[in-house]
């Protein structure tokens, strides 16, 4: 089960650039259900996330290189790419992801948590911005389909 929050961010913090960050690509081969190839620097995954926002079922299996490029070529929509670097927030981490073109000046900050009470609790750092958790439009998968909405242009 994965259970996260998401915001957008419009001023990253000085101190968080300066953290070392790792490439991502992502492509969508389903959106309904979300059907997913990743790479993350020499780790490839196939990915099926459930129906949700807040919360969802969400299972990885592992790929060789060559099975994500045959996948990869058969994905619908644009393939994402973003620097993600991960900041530690006392027990919890922060996903912080830079989104390239042609999504940028996309900025989400995720935050990933083991209850949903946990979530809901959630007092964001003041730096986070506008919470974009319950808005589908910001769901990566959607924004492979879709691009980024307006309002984060």
């Amino acid at each position: 089960m994965e259970i996260e929050r998401k915001y957008l961010v419009t001023e990253i913090p000085k101190e968080v650039l300066g953290l070392p960050g790792e490439t991502i690509e992502q492509a969508y081969l389903c959106t309904r259900p979300v059907l997913r190839v990743r790479r993350r620097g020499d780790s490839y995954v196939f990915t099926c996330k459930g129906p949700g926002l807040l919360a969802r079922e969400e299972y990885e299996l592992p790929l060789d290189a060559q099975s994500y490029e045959l996948l990869r070529g058969k994905a619908e929509g644009t393939p994402i790419r973003k620097v993600r670097r991960c900041i530690p927030l006392g027990e919890l981490q922060i996903e912080l992801d830079v989104f390239e073109a042609p999504f940028a000046p996309l900025v989400v900050a995720e935050v990933e948590f083991q209850t949903r009470e946990q979530a809901m609790a959630f007092q964001p750092p003041a730096w986070f911005g506008r919470e974009v958790t319950f808005d589908s439009a910001y769901s990566n998968a959607s924004l492979s389909q879709a691009g980024a909405p307006p309002l984060c242009k």
